[in-house]
């Protein structure tokens, strides 16, 4: 017999859902076997990783020259990046977006957006390095597809979310298809574009420090240099520049959202 609060849960018994967890948890338990992960190792993990950060303390800045010209560096290829990435972003949003653009356009575009999402940072800055050699250029050409991918998506998404009142009051009035844009559709989606832009930005800014370690241009070419060298202090010190610098692009996106949002 069921009681009143068994009919209110939303979550109803079935046969089928706990078979389901079951199966999960027995798949959890069979990879983590099929992986060689054991307590043993986990705990000797943590004595390691102890003694690792032991050797990272106190962090070098001696060579803190270096280490303000890769963090230019970074900089300058997250925000080249951005700049491209971001506007190319633009356009192909809006062709990805169903409400506004024919299928034939919409197929194109939405197959440019899932190719750029396609891949890990790694993978797309491992291929531009083979296309283009070391150094910042294929960096930034790795960010500009990445920004291309998440920024297009969301953009199209938020497009197709817009009322189409304006827009169809705009095209029975005669506007041009471009003033439609302006007029009709941006100012509905402006504010959002905005917060994906300044966290696209943030988010080149972090992957501009992990594509160097394939030679991709910025700070993560010296993080691994220092790594394969057992240099940790000065390790250390890369790592608290990044943090520190993530924290002041952080201040910084909310600082360029509340001028817009004001």
């Amino acid at each position: 017999m069921t009681t009143d609060a068994q009919r209110k849960s939303p979550f109803k018994p079935s046969i089928v859902a706990r078979l389901g967890w079951l199966l999960i948890a027995c798949y959890v338990f069979y990879a983590l076997n099929a992986l060689d992960f054991t307590w043993v190792r986990f705990i000797d993990g943590l004595g390691n990783g102890a003694k690792f950060l032991g050797e990272m303390i106190p962090p070098n800045f001696a060579r803190w020259k270096l280490l303000v010209e890769n963090l230019i560096e970074t900089i300058e290829i997250a925000v080249i990046a951005s700049a491209f990435g971001i506007g190319l972003s633009l356009p192909i949003g809006m062709c990805a977006a169903r409400n506004l653009m024919p299928d034939w356009i919409t197929w194109v575009a939405r197959t440019i957006i899932a190719i750029c999402r396609s891949f890990h940072p790694v993978i797309f800055a491992i291929l531009f390095v083979k296309a283009v050699g070391f150094g910042p250029l294929a960096g930034i050409l790795t960010l500009i597809f990445l920004s291309i991918g998440f920024i297009g998506k969301l953009f199209a998404e938020a497009i197709e979310e817009i009322s189409l009142k304006p827009v169809e009051a705009m095209k029975a009035a005669g506007a041009p298809f471009m003033s439609v844009l302006i007029f009709a559709v941006l100012p509905q989606v402006f504010n959002r574009f905005i917060g994906f832009a300044t966290y696209q930005f943030d988010a080149n800014l972090r992957n501009s420090t992990m594509v160097g370690i394939v030679g991709a241009g910025g700070i993560g070419g010296t993080l691994f240099a220092a790594f394969q060298r057992f240099d940790y202090d000065f390790l250390a010190a890369i790592l608290l520049s990044i943090i520190a610098l993530i924290m002041l692009s952080e201040l910084l996106s909310v600082k360029i959202k509340a001028i817009f949002n004001d």
